[in-house]
């Protein structure tokens, strides 16, 4: 082992396994410090990955040369790409993964790279000298240092574990919490609170009757995340769909009284766009059913994890319950739901880096920061472990603005306006949403992450050749003209209006009722002749360019207009207080989150634009 490491990454869930990852190629020496060496990256709730909004994240992070996609890719057997039926803008992809596989690449990925060492123990406090983190100390009492720490400790912060009555310490079911932390950082001058999550119970495949539920197959033709040549499934497995109803209802409605939610033993706020089952009935009693998605552990395991049934009541009810959802009714369960109440710490102490304010060279990556879901916290310890890296050598910081990506929204959004609750993406929550497709992430950010070290050669030169044969498809299109005559027959067919005049095969692709695929099947003209010669992610590509051209030049030139703010840069000390007519809500929020350009300070909540332009005037703009 190195006498001192340029990162310590404390935690090896999603985050860390990025940072650690992202802190490593960029040439860091970096060490992984987890309290389990066999719970690397471990799936803790459910065995997928994306998801609405969430699959735009794992894009991005395959996109900045991050290995999410590719771990997801390896280990998936299902894919999906969801909101087809809407808007390219809302498209996301989505695996169900094999959970152990998952874990097992990457740990192997990590394991590859020189650059990381690993350390089996827990790290109970920061050491700290003269306002910068210089290394950690461990429960054995060791001291490791560093020239700059990440924390992505998950759930583990003070955990406690809930199942009805009773409560155990825990960051997960069979481990134990991480202490110490929370307290030193409170003594250092953080701000923490308390949240929970919840998982549902895990039952055996083999009790099950798919029969009475509805089977959920993958894609016919299944996409994946990564830009790189990653395995293509041949196979899938499918998940399955069934409901609850009012017998299930009213048997964990008679445990209401033992419910730690609902008793008060639980103080912390849980996930809004999550809830366990409970939460669902009571919030929800107008409805008799709610959705149930029965979805496999892996290839070859008959473990089920049974989505939308995330629970904390005692488990004698729990499996008195689920035996009377369709399918279930002969159900063993492997072990049963539970909720987890973590410490967390506010974002807005944070710097748009993801470096903590009070210590310098201090980062905080995922759960920690109050965010829910892999992807999100993956994201976190992506650029975490690039600004830790780029600190410490002196590199500007890397930084991705709301108009560049959802990690820019996501980072953004939690810097400049807390969180209070879970943090989980939605497409809603980008405001350019048209420009932030998974479709383009690679054309968004691969330049980007190219030139800070992070994604390969390759990895550009797959750019630069997408792009380059998309501009030579569109040019093409517009060249190629189409006679009534031949055309019009065809596209009766697809019930599509009929050509008057002479006319580009680009116009086509510019009608709503039609899709490129089905330009493809059309002989005449040589049609499907001159677009068999690209690739479906080419055709896909060119098609939305030219389908949504007005809108994506009139989003972008929003964008350009907006992100003129951020090169209005406020001083670090600036004095506040000096600036009349500002509201004190305003004064308030800008004196603590101590935003850096004007841009930033626009989007803390509670300042309004009143301010702003209060504040460009007194600042000279």
């Amino acid at each position: 082992m190195f006498k001192e490491y340029d990162v310590i990454v404390v935690g090896a869930g999603h985050a860390g396994c990025e940072a650690a990852h992202s802190a490593a190629v960029l040439g860091s020496k970096v060490l992984l410090v987890t309290m389990n060496m066999n719970t690397i990256a471990q799936m803790s709730c459910n065995p997928a990955m994306g998801g609405v909004a969430k699959g735009q994240i794992v894009r991005e992070i395959d996109a900045l040369g991050g290995m999410s996609g590719i771990i997801s890719d390896k280990s998936m057997i299902q894919f999906r790409m969801l909101n087809k039926s809407k808007g390219p803008a809302m498209w996301s992809p989505r695996t169900q993964n094999d959970r152990m596989r998952f874990a097992e690449e990457w740990r192997l990925a990590l394991e590859r790279n020189t650059n990381v060492d690993f350390w089996q123990e827990m790290a109970t406090e920061i050491i700290v000298d003269k306002g910068k983190a210089v290394g950690i100390k461990t429960g054995m009492g060791i001291e490791i240092h560093s020239k700059s720490v990440v924390l992505t400790n998950g759930t583990f912060l003070n955990g406690i574990i809930h199942i009805g009555e009773k409560q155990f310490g825990g960051g997960r079911t069979g481990e134990k919490p991480a202490t110490g932390l929370t307290e030193q950082l409170i003594s250092l001058g953080f701000e923490a609170g308390r949240m929970k999550t919840g998982t549902p119970p895990r039952v055996d495949g083999r009790s099950l009757d798919y029969s009475k539920m509805t089977e959920q197959k993958g894609d016919e033709l299944p996409s994946k995340f990564s830009y790189l040549k990653t395995p293509t499934l041949k196979e899938q497995r499918s998940c399955y769909i069934t409901y609850t109803n009012k017998q299930v209802h009213e048997i964990l409605e008679t445990g209401f009284d033992q419910s730690p939610m609902f008793n008060g033993r639980i103080q912390g706020l849980g996930p809004r766009y999550c809830p366990s089952i409970e939460d669902k009935i009571n919030r929800f009693s107008e409805r008799d059913r709610h959705q149930i998605f029965v979805e496999p552990e892996g290839w070859n395991t008959v473990e089920i994890y049974v989505n939308g049934f995330s629970t904390s009541l005692p488990e004698d009810i729990q499996h008195k319950a689920i035996r009377k959802i369709p399918g279930f009714e002969n159900c063993k369960m492997f072990r049963p739901g539970y909720a987890i109440e973590y410490d967390y710490f506010p974002p807005t102490q944070l710097k748009v880096t993801l470096e903590t304010k009070l210590i310098e060279n201090l980062y905080f990556a995922g759960q920690i920061n109050g965010t829910t879901g892999y992807e999100e916290a993956a994201s976190q310890g992506l650029m975490a472990g690039i600004n830790a890296h780029n600190k410490i050598t002196k590199k500007d910081p890397f930084i991705l603005k709301r108009s560049d990506a959802y990690i820019g929204v996501l980072i953004d959004d939690l810097i400049n306006k807390g969180t209070q609750e879970p943090y989980r993406m939605f497409t809603s929550r980008a405001e350019f949403r048209i420009l932030l497709r998974q479709d383009n992430a690679d054309i968004r950010l691969t330049p980007l992450g190219h030139q800070i070290g992070l994604a390969s050669n390759e990895r550009l030169e797959n750019v630069n050749k997408k792009k380059k044969e998309v501009a030579e498809l569109i040019s093409g299109l517009k060249q190629k003209k189409l006679q009534p005559e031949n055309i019009n027959v065809e596209l009766e067919k697809l019930n599509s209006a009929k050509l008057k005049e002479k006319s580009p095969a680009y116009n086509l692709i510019k009608r709503p009722e039609l899709n490129v695929l089905q330009l493809k099947e059309i002989k005449a003209e040589g049609l499907n002749e001159y677009l068999n010669r690209y690739s479906n992610d080419i055709l896909e590509q060119a098609e939305i360019l030219i389908k949504y051209e007005h809108y994506i030049e009139k989003e972008q030139k929003l964008a350009e207009k907006i992100s003129g703010l951020e090169n209005h840069t406020i001083k670090k000390h600036f004095d506040y207080e000096k600036v009349k007519g500002l509201s004190s809500e305003s004064r308030e929020k800008l004196k603590t989150i101590r935003p850096e350009t004007i841009g930033q300070a626009s989007r803390i909540s509670g300042v309004s634009p009143a301010d702003i332009s209060i504040l460009m005037v007194y600042l000279g703009r």
